[in-house]
């Protein structure tokens, strides 16, 4: 990493409040160029709810004063009811946020300071409300940068997978919101005498977002709000549609390309749920700034970067690696494609099997222990480990060994000619690389709730003795397999915490020789003929001087025990989002967060997931702390959901409330 100490603007950083159609005030800090020379510039926007004053403080110093230094006035905006801002916040993405979003677009072009042209930029959250916002077409928003987002709500977020209620995340962020939209403003910013009566109102207004997410069990007008794969045609800004393949959101980087009628570009690493130029696991990283400059100079001043001369998508492709749960650096290569769906793709079929017996799936209830987490953030224990246990407590279809090398690029599907003997069942297929040795790395992956199997917005129960074929999408995947390697598929039908498992334990009939892998075959032989993808060394504005403290008993990150005389099995996961730091100003933040998975092996209606959170905030002698759970548990008929938050200032309690709702399960 290179630290850029000065530039050739001067910049000022200030905090101002920016109005809202309804009056509602958002917080909002601005870098932008004050040199004697300063004429108007473009203005880029982040805008999110996850706290400028201090759990994105760190990031943001690295990223806005580099973009104004470079010319830009770069903004970065709490959302209402969240940070600093006034207001509550009472969902993701809801029409509040979106509007309060164009609110913000529009005063920023207004400013003398600004050329009237903005651009909005994110990660996750700031990502997908950049799509979102573009998608409602304020005229001054001329481009996006939309990093690790999604264009589905439904079937590529935190809620769902496959129709399946997506159980690690589903609980663990809705656990995970519970404990953020909890947190007071900062005196500091709007003053000693409004920040606990503000507080108090987000308190008052706290309802768990998990009774919201699973009342919508179907793909419905819930979902279909916010999602832009339900009009590509609804933006019209430039889009530059980022992911990495270690991130669960990469198949909307495909599908962008493919569907936008606006200006589009596509590039795709191998990273976790980070910017591509943190130099987290795993790398390599790029020089992200420098090539989202190239984007904001060509489309918001009219500079000729050459960054449309860049191919449609640009994508990694991994070499083949032993299983590991890390990876510093992955090897591979940078290819690019002019077109998506790609002429240099082509579909391979390969049957499961020749025999005409058919195969019994039948998995135990914690198989998916080893699926890794689903939201890599660079950590140690990120990805899946050797899939040999998994692959044990699946039915496996294995290729002869490869005589040459087969790369592949894009979203690998499956086909199956299978029975359910339960009217209610999921099946979740895996691909692996199997090295010689007997290793098994996880390739991709996907997920069918087979109530889902016509369609996500219908629940369509499985009628058993009846064979029926379905197919479904794998996650996108760039990776070469080696010659005298197999190609692995492992069929299941239990995937915990991933899937939360339907009430009954059945199992399914598959039969091979009516089923198939298909395989995206990626030609690599004009590659040659085309210039080489490069980027350059990563580059930030100089980090923040944030102490971070290292537990005096640090925790494992993920462990699983096993009860032999219960059969109970659990996952204990520190989703070590931070941990504890202080900040220059002498604001000390203090964050301590558990995640538990409990399931027996024959027993379904034993899943239990809960999720803890402790947050404490102190400075010259304000002290706010914040303690929150949240809990989901099933019977047959319905979820049910326990949830409380108790919250106090200097010692006292502001706040200390409790829910249990339950709610019918109709598809998951």
């Amino acid at each position: 990493m290179r630290y850029r100490e000065s530039f050739d603007r001067e910049v000022r950083v200030e905090d101002v409040w920016i109005p809202t159609r309804d009056g509602t005030r958002l917080h909002a800090r601005i870098w932008r160029p004050v040199d004697a020379a300063a004429a108007p510039v473009p203005a880029l926007l982040e805008y999110l709810p996850y706290r400028k004053s201090d759990w994105t403080a760190p990031r943001d110093a690295q990223r806005h004063p580099w973009y104004a230094g470079h010319g830009y006035a770069s903004v970065r905006v709490d959302l209402r009811g969240s940070g600093d801002s006034e207001g509550v916040m009472r969902d993701e993405y809801d029409a509040t946020e979106l509007a309060d979003g164009v609110d913000v677009v529009n005063w920023l072009a207004e400013q003398p300071w600004c050329t009237g042209k903005v651009g909005m930029f994110g990660i996750s959250w700031g990502g997908f409300n950049s799509l979102q916002i573009a998608a409602l077409r304020p005229e001054p928003l001329k481009a996006i940068v939309t990093v690790c987002s999604a264009d589905d709500r439904y079937d590529n977020d935190v809620h769902y997978i496959g129709g399946a209620v997506l159980g690690i995340d589903m609980l663990a962020w809705a656990g995970t919101m519970l404990a953020f939209t909890a947190r007071p403003p900062h005196p500091t910013s709007v003053g000693e005498d409004r920040w606990l009566p503000m507080w108090r109102e987000r308190l008052d207004a706290l309802e768990p977002y998990l009774h919201t997410w699973l009342a919508h069990q179907e793909r419905d007008a819930y979902w279909r709000h916010g999602s832009v794969c339900e009009d590509y045609a609804a933006v019209d800004a430039a889009v530059l549609a980022v992911g990495g393949w270690a991130d669960p959101y990469r198949d909307t980087v495909l599908r962008l390309v493919e569907h936008l009628d606006a200006p589009v570009r596509g590039l795709i690493g191998p990273w976790s749920h980070q910017y591509p130029d943190r130099g987290l696991p795993p790398g390599p990283a790029i020089g992200f700034l420098q090539e989202t400059l190239r984007w904001w100079d060509h489309w918001l001043k009219d500079d000729d970067t050459g960054v449309m001369d860049e191919p449609l998508l640009r994508a990694w492709i991994n070499d083949p690696v032993p299983p590991a749960t890390s990876y510093d650096t992955m090897p591979g290569r940078w290819v690019g494609d002019d077109a998506w769906p790609a002429p240099s793709v082509t579909w391979e079929t390969r049957p499961l099997g020749g025999g005409t017996e058919p195969v019994i799936v039948r998995s135990p209830a914690h198989t998916g222990l080893d699926a890794g987490r689903y939201f890599p953030f660079g950590n140690a224990t990120d990805l899946p480990p050797d899939q040999r246990e998994e692959d044990g407590r699946s039915v496996c279809f294995d290729s002869a060994p490869l005589e040459e090398r087969v790369e592949i690029l894009g979203r690998p599907r499956v086909r199956l000619r299978l029975d359910s003997a339960t009217r209610r069942a999921h099946v979740i297929a895996r691909v692996c690389d199997v090295a010689p040795d007997g290793s098994s790395t996880l390739v991709t992956r996907g997920v069918l709730n087979l109530m889902s199997r016509h369609g996500r917005d219908k629940a369509v129960e499985w009628e058993p003795g009846r064979d029926e074929d379905v197919e479904f999408e794998l996650n996108g995947t760039g990776y070469a397999f080696p010659p005298g390697h197999r190609v692995r598929v492992a069929v299941s039908d239990a995937y915990w915490p991933w899937v939360w498992p339907h009430g009954e334990r059945g199992q399914l009939t598959v039969r091979p020789a009516e089923s198939a892998l298909l395989l995206p075959v990626r030609d690599p032989s004009g590659d040659a003929s085309r210039a080489p993808i490069v980027f350059e060394e990563p580059e930030q504005a100089p980090p923040l001087a944030v102490t971070v403290e290292t537990p005096a008993e640090p925790r494992p990150e993920r462990v699983v025990t096993h009860d032999v005389a219960t059969g109970e099995w659990v996952l204990d996961v520190d989703p070590n989002y931070g941990g504890s730091r202080t900040y220059p100003d002498g604001l000390r933040y203090e964050e301590s967060a558990r995640e538990t998975y409990r399931i027996r092996s024959g027993d379904p209606l034993s899943a239990v997931a809960s999720s803890r959170w402790t947050i404490r905030l102190r400075r010259d002698g304000w002290d706010a702390e914040i303690h929150t759970t949240t809990e989901l548990r099933a019977t047959a008929e319905e979820f049910i959901m326990d949830s409380s938050v108790e919250a106090r200032a200097n010692g006292e309690t502001v706040a200390n409330r409790a829910w249990q709702h339950t709610i019918p399960r109709t598809s998951a």
